[in-house]
């Protein structure tokens, strides 16, 4: 069987080219954004890590809760 591949010179199908203007026209690097606007682009509000950072928010909301409920109905946990 003949291989079929992408035309010379095209390289791979994954990475954008350089230069290449992500989605909502800001570059791809930005020489006056600061390092902490950087990362929450990059790590907080990026669409392909928002699984993880969804369920790091969930396991912090329902730790906090626990702690909440505990230190304000604990007294119910004890026997009489």
């Amino acid at each position: 069987m003949a291989r079929r591949s992408a035309p010379p010179g095209s390289g791979p199908a994954y990475m954008a080219p350089h230069g290449a203007v992500r989605i909502g026209g800001r570059p791809h690097h930005d020489p006056d954004e600061s390092a902490f606007s950087r990362f929450m682009r990059e790590q907080i509000f990026a669409p392909e890590k928002l699984p993880g950072n969804i369920n790091i928010a969930t396991a912090v909301s329902l730790f906090g809760f626990g702690i909440f409920a505990v230190r304000t109905w604990g007294d119910l946990l004890l026997p009489a």
